[in-house]
Formats: C-alpha cells, structure tokens, sequence
C-alpha cells in the first residue's frame, strides 16, 4: 500500500486546513483508514478513523467537533478537515490505512506515508 499525504502547511490560531491522503495498492473495502499526528518531542496518537465500508468516524476527544474526517471511495483518498485549529495541534500528520479497534481507541496495523507537517500559529 502507498499512502501520500498531502495540505498541510502554517495557519494561524482559529483557522482551517485540509488534508489529503491518497492511497493505492490495494483495495480498501474491508479496512478502517485514520490520522495519526507526532508533535516534537511526543509519540505519534490517534486522531481521527473512517470505516472505508459504511464510512462511520471515530475522533480522538482531542479533536471531535472541529475535524471531521472523510472517505471518496472512487478517488481512494483519505480527507482530515480541520477547523478552529489550535496551537497545540501543532505536529506532523500521517495516514495509515489499516487500523485496529482496541480498547476505546485505535492503532495502526498498516504502513505510513511520509507524513504532512502542520503548524499552528497563537
């Protein structure tokens, strides 16, 4: 699978970015794709699935109610719409395309991409 991610780049404080996650290799129909993001220093957390099947969300507490995370099954991408962002959202962004349901969150099974840096600004 080759996963390229694409959109991230520098807002400020309360605005909005989207990002892109295009995937290829194989077909997605049965498997759960996400965001992950590593700020500096940390280690990388989940942040947001979709079911590629039904389309279903999952977010982490962190981000519900200002990204929403999307599915375009005939582009096989990936999308993260993040609103109202904030400093501490402040990390590089990577997609996976095959994640596990375990114990209230999500880990990646699958391989990376080569991750989308975003930086937020106060």
């Amino acid at each position: 699978v080759q996963l390229v991610e694409s959109g991230g780049g520098l807002v400020q404080a309360g605005g909005s970015l989207r990002l892109s996650c295009a995937a290829s290799g194989r077909t997605f129909n049965s498997y759960t794709m996400g965001w992950f993001r590593q700020a500096p220093g940390e280690e990388r957390e989940f942040v947001a699935a979709v079911r590629w099947s039904d389309g279903s969300t999952y977010y982490s507490d962190s981000v519900k109610g200002r990204f929403t995370i999307s599915r375009d099954n005939a582009k096989n991408t990936v999308y993260l719409q993040m609103n109202s962002l904030k400093p501490e959202d402040t990390a590089v962004y990577y997609c996976n395309a095959d994640l596990e349901a375990y114990n209230g969150t999500y880990y990646p099974l699958g391989s990376w991409g080569q991750g989308t840096q975003v930086t937020v600004s106060s």
